[in-house]
């Protein structure tokens, strides 16, 4: 009209988000707390896969890891102390298309959620968790927790730990129906990525420890490997992580390692003098339970109401 093409349309632009979409909150650490390279990792994992935020869910526990899901600007629940892991499972059974993180600790996971963490992994629902382990009851001021090294003072155990730590990475290998075990550090920020979106990209339950910084009540716990890489062992496999050769040159133990085999996963996991990183093991095969929890989603109510009726039909005598 008035001369004017009117064949034009305006162009729609593709949504894209960036880092403050999956930021919020006035996040809450102590100052060189790990906890913050892990965070803005799951940011960065989450931004470069462009995963919309209203499609995503963070789940904790109880604990200084546990603060993650209120700086997270997606869906969240902060749960019960150690409950965590059913929590994700049930939102995973019933909302499978949504993009499931778990943050736990080494408390909140391996001492009161021990249970829910061993069926968590057998049911191998497709979320990635990450267990923020720095050794140490944090939150609650230095008490022991299942990783403490053994002989370290804290104030459960004033003249030292008596037992030594627990091994996460065995007893996960351990559990029938694993899909993907990994070890990494907080404080190399790279190996962390890689990692990290390595688990992401994985469809089944992704178990990443992370071996964590807490400068206030657990520095002995970290301080002497991160002044010693010599003591890790760097696992790389072209299945497994891509690892850059600036960051591997870090490492003098660097080996090549297949992440499909379980007894090679074992005795590198098995092995305290040095300590692997990277994924231990990985079966894209494994049974990811959801894939049958989450059938008759679609049912109608009156659908619903007749298979009860039915099944009650069953004892009519």
């Amino acid at each position: 009209m008035f001369g004017i093409k009117a064949d034009w349309s305006l162009d729609v632009y593709e949504r894209y988000f960036t880092l403050d979409d999956y930021a919020t909150g006035d996040v809450r650490w102590c100052s060189g707390c790990g906890d913050f390279a892990i965070l803005n990792t799951v940011h960065r994992v989450l931004r470069d896969a462009q995963i919309e935020p209203e499609k995503s869910v963070a789940v904790s526990g109880i604990g200084c890891s546990s603060r993650m899901p209120h700086y997270m600007g997606t869906y969240g629940f902060h749960g019960l102390h150690g409950r965590a892991l059913p929590v994700a499972n049930g939102i995973k059974s019933r909302r499978p298309d949504l993009d499931v993180w778990v943050a736990t600790g080494d408390g909140d996971c391996f001492s009161i959620g021990a249970g829910p963490w061993l069926h968590a992994l057998h049911l191998n629902m497709d979320m990635v968790i990450l267990v923020f382990d720095n050794g140490i009851y944090g939150l609650t001021k230095k008490q022991t927790s299942p990783t403490t090294n053994q002989g370290t003072k804290t104030n459960t155990h004033p003249k030292g730990a008596i037992l030594p730590p627990l091994n996460p990475l065995t007893i996960t290998l351990g559990i029938t129906n694993i899909s993907f075990v990994a070890q990494v550090v907080d404080w190399n920020p790279p190996l962390l990525y890689e990692t990290v979106k390595a688990a992401h990209e994985h469809r089944g339950t992704s178990f990443v420890r992370i071996l964590q910084r807490c400068p206030v009540f657990s520095e002995e716990f970290t301080k002497p490997l991160q002044e010693n890489p010599d003591k890790f062992t760097l696992l790389e496999h072209e299945d497994g992580i891509t690892i850059d050769d600036n960051i591997k040159r870090l490492f003098h133990n660097v080996v090549e390692h297949d992440p499909k085999d379980w007894l090679a996963a074992m005795k590198y996991a098995r092995d305290i003098e040095n300590i692997p990183l990277g994924i231990l093991f990985k079966d894209p095969d494994a049974i990811v339970y959801e894939d049958h929890s989450s059938q008759g989603l679609g049912t109608t109510n009156e659908q619903k109401v007749a298979a009860i009726n039915a099944a009650f039909d069953k004892f009519s005598i």
